[in-house]
């Protein structure tokens, strides 16, 4: 594969990534004290590494590791359409790829929402991490229960949702699925004997207290489930306390990695 090329940017430097498929993707690398540790985040559906949210994340997480955020096909800068949690497996595997490149010892992934979904079919599927956290993530797919995932199933399954989710929220949106994948609590039991954490929160939008749960039953050890009282969903609910725990999670899980 060719070189990574990186650029200059404010927070940290761009890299291009390569995946699998032959999309090249954008991610945004900010050293951390050494090259011990890499947290790798991967954002929301319609979210992104520039978000304020993701930005707060990322650089909390700096003070400990070092730090790739990237843009999902269909995000930003990234070529590509969404598929909503499907083909991402192959953004994430190119990130982490990229990661032990740029000289890593141990890699985690962080994901939210969508991202979270990524992260547990991506250590499933692929695995070469350390340790894996998923945030505010989905346990199955098609979510109909709660308004927002309703608006969710809307703007991908329509023409007219599709349109405004490109003019709107910049995220270009693939028509459908081929074939359905697997769901993260089908594939959830493979992470294992990698370190699992799943946080949710009890105000969640999205996706009820049944998904967290249902993928910490089918989940193997070790893994641990924190639902965090009044905290909602995604990135942006995501406080710094909350920060600190994570990285703090990620610090310890990775040690005894060895």
């Amino acid at each position: 594969m060719a070189a990574v090329p990186v650029l200059a940017s404010r927070v940290g430097r761009d890299v291009a990534l390569a995946t699998a498929d032959g999309l090249v993707l954008w991610a945004t690398h900010v050293e951390g004290p050494s090259r011990e540790l890499v947290i790798v985040v991967a954002h929301g559906f319609t979210g992104g590494r520039d978000r304020p949210g993701v930005r707060r994340i990322v650089e909390r997480f700096a003070q400990d590791a070092g730090v790739l955020a990237l843009d999902f096909r269909g995000h930003g800068r990234s070529a590509g359409l969404s598929t909503v949690g499907d083909v991402e497996v192959l953004d994430l595997r190119a990130a982490v790829e990229t990661a032990r490149r740029l000289g890593y010892r141990r890699v985690a992934t962080v994901g939210f929402s969508m991202g979270g979904s990524v992260a547990v079919r991506h250590a499933a599927l692929y695995g070469g991490v350390d340790a894996v956290v998923t945030s505010s993530g989905p346990a199955r797919w098609f979510e109909r229960g709660t308004p927002a995932m309703r608006r969710v199933h809307w703007m991908c399954e329509s023409s007219v949702g599709r349109r405004a989710a490109r003019r709107l929220l910049h995220t270009r949106i693939a028509t459908r699925w081929d074939v359905i994948p697997d769901a993260p609590v089908q594939l959830v039991g493979a992470i294992a004997p990698t370190p699992l954490l799943i946080v949710h929160g009890d105000r969640d939008a999205y996706f009820p207290l049944s998904h967290p749960r249902a993928l910490r039953a089918a989940a193997g050890e070790p893994s641990e489930l924190w639902i965090i009282e009044d905290m909602g969903h995604g990135e942006d609910a995501m406080t710094p306390r909350l920060q600190g725990d994570v990285a703090g999670w990620i610090a310890r899980a990775t040690r005894l990695r060895g």
